[in-house]
């Protein structure tokens, strides 16, 4: 398996979104915050993405390493 460096940037038109640092692709997910939002938060709408992102990403970690133990139990025949 590859591994493969993310980033986390802010687009042009103020949107956050997290890529693969060594790729051109599009974006893996993008994060919108209305106007209203982004005043509401003072400007640090992009650490707030910064830690929705991190969460998704400890939560997939996660899933895959139960989905690992659950392969590597042993199969009960009857």
């Amino acid at each position: 398996m590859t591994t493969s460096f993310l980033e986390i940037i802010e687009l042009s038109d103020g949107d956050v979104a997290l890529q693969k640092a060594d790729s051109e692709d599009e974006q893996l997910v993008t994060i919108h915050f209305s106007d209203e939002a982004k005043a509401m938060l003072q400007g640090d709408y992009v650490q707030i993405a910064k830690g929705m992102i991190q969460a998704g990403l400890q939560i997939v970690g996660r899933m895959q390493e139960e989905a690992e133990q659950l392969e590597e139990a042993p199969k009960i025949v009857h």
